[in-house]
């Protein structure tokens, strides 16, 4: 009798196979350099957590840039950084955790803020992440959503806009509703890694107080 495979929801390497798979079929788009854009690097992390696959997303300080937000470890791009050496830099800034260039999967599509900043998403997985320690300058909180609760059918919600246009929530808990641009980045991670979906998500709507 054959043994059946590991889930990817249940099981980590399961989910590094998959996730390296679907993303070096992925063609990411870029967005181009234009006078005054700048770009930053956030990091999709997948770690073990309570015997569950699951990523970690951060709320922000309640001071500075973004207060009291919802967020991807991540920040700008400093002189002489590529987008994912600023990524994994600041994923170790920000909450402690150490990835190298081999627990890299792969990367999404830059995101276009409307705050003026490029965002491009990178992928990763750790399997011994050790332990979290948030830098409380940048970081109020750290929490993390199981592949399974990102991929639920009722996490993603549309929220209808009076100008007909349509606002994407992602529900991760009954108080924890995310917006784009993370919401934006994180539903493109369900789809095109969890789902197996080719999707984009330049287009998609952000609340006005995600301009600050």
């Amino acid at each position: 009798m054959s043994v059946p495979s590991p889930d990817p929801f249940d099981d980590l390497a399961a989910f590094r196979a998959l996730a390296a798979e679907r993303l070096g079929s992925f063609e990411h788009t870029t967005v181009p350099d234009t006078p005054g854009l700048r770009r930053a690097g956030v990091v999709l992390c997948a770690v073990e957590h309570e015997g569950a696959p699951s990523l970690i997303v951060i709320r922000r300080a309640y001071r500075g840039r973004n207060a009291g937000q919802w967020a991807l470890p991540g920040g700008r791009l400093e002189d002489g950084e590529t987008l994912e050496q600023a990524a994994l830099r600041e994923l170790r800034e920000e909450i402690g955790l150490t990835a190298g260039p081999a627990d890299v999967l792969g990367r999404l599509d830059d995101f276009p803020a409307a705050s003026g900043f490029a965002i491009t998403p990178v992928v990763v997985a750790l399997d011994d992440p050790g332990p979290l320690a948030p830098c409380p300058d940048e970081v109020h909180s750290v929490h993390l959503t199981t592949l399974r609760k990102l991929a639920a059918d009722d996490t993603p919600r549309w929220v209808p806009q009076p100008d007909g246009g349509r606002l994407l929530q992602m529900w991760l808990g009954p108080e924890w509703r995310v917006h784009a641009p993370t919401g934006a980045m994180l539903w493109q991670f369900r789809e095109v890694v969890l789902l197996g979906r080719q999707v984009r998500v330049a287009d998609f709507l952000q609340p006005d107080w995600t301009r600050h």
